[in-house]
């Protein structure tokens, strides 16, 4: 898949996958050194496991057309946010928005956007929240402020999107109607499963806290 260049910036696709994954490197490292300090202090990890990746030259050609856009190095930089992505899975919904906290408050990480399907989901009853930042990748000539896309979300959540991801994918966005309306019910089934686990969670929290005072 070729790409025309530009004078500027990033100038191909070897390069692009050069600053793209470094600033992943970078995100994921961050996301483990505050996940191992959540564990230091509180003695809880709130970040189950990170999925990360590069999007293909192929989708994200295909979404510089679907929007307009000629096949240019420049334009995948300027218009596609979400070439770098990363997805953090953690296990309650209280984490999701705790996670958003600590990145946000990186000081060189910069949020650009945020869309957060948590509190408002989409139709389809799609949940995540989807942060995108620029993070700083440092060359041997110059500084690279770089994109990535962060997807927060539970175990559960992902799971769903997951099984989404294929039915689109498999029906090409024209699914029948008896099996989005199903999708539709599995979510409402999910979101009162995490619900449920917050609430079992923070019950057994508060138990081991009066525990520990007694002992005292």
């Amino acid at each position: 898949m070729e790409f025309k260049t530009n004078n500027e910036g990033i100038e191909s696709w070897k390069e692009v996958t050069l600053v793209y994954n470094a600033a992943l490197r970078q995100i994921e490292t961050k996301m483990e050194i505050l996940n191992d300090e959540f564990q230091h202090v509180h003695q809880y990890n709130p970040i189950e496991h990170i999925k990360a990746r590069i999007k293909t030259p192929e989708s994200i050609v295909k979404k510089l057309k679907r929007n307009g856009y000629e096949s240019t190095i420049e334009n995948m930089v300027n218009y596609v946010n979400d070439i770098a992505g990363i997805r953090i899975i953690c296990s309650f919904t209280s984490d999701i928005f705790r996670i958003a906290d600590m990145i946000s408050d990186q000081r060189d990480i910069k949020v650009i956007g945020v869309k957060d399907y948590i509190t408002f989901p989409k139709a389809s009853g799609y949940k995540s929240y989807h942060m995108i930042v620029t993070v700083p990748v440092y060359l041997s000539d110059r500084t690279v402020d770089t994109k990535v896309e962060i997807q927060i979300r539970t175990v559960a959540m992902d799971f769903w999107a997951s099984l989404e991801h294929k039915m689109h994918y498999k029906f090409e966005g024209d699914a029948p109607e008896h099996i989005k309306n199903e999708l539709v019910e599995c979510a409402k089934l999910v979101s009162d499963l995490d619900a449920r686990m917050l609430s079992l969670n923070e019950e057994i929290l508060s138990m081991s806290h009066g525990t520990q005072k007694a002992i005292v």
